[in-house]
């Protein structure tokens, strides 16, 4: 899958100390995709410094390339337990 990261989401990643390996990593292999609105949500529960985070990457697919709109984890998994 080809796709490229907008400013936006490299800012948040940044902020949020997600970094871009991580990201690849869920895109490449992700535990669930979900839609919302006209995007596509890759989601993997990821161990990061011995407690479990959901990584939620957004990614716009009618864009070509894809682009990464933004990414974020989260410690409240059972927020989206149903979606996983």
């Amino acid at each position: 899958m080809v796709y490229v990261f907008s400013h936006h989401a490299l800012e948040q990643m940044e902020k949020r100390g997600i970094k871009k390996a991580v990201v690849e990593s869920v895109l490449k292999n992700p535990d669930q995709i979900t839609t919302l609105d006209d995007l596509n949500v890759f989601q993997r529960i990821e161990r990061i410094d011995r407690k479990l985070f959901l990584i939620r990457v957004f990614l716009n697919m009618r864009k070509v390339p894809n682009v990464v709109v933004t990414v974020y984890r989260t410690s409240k998994i059972e927020k989206y337990e149903s979606k996983i």
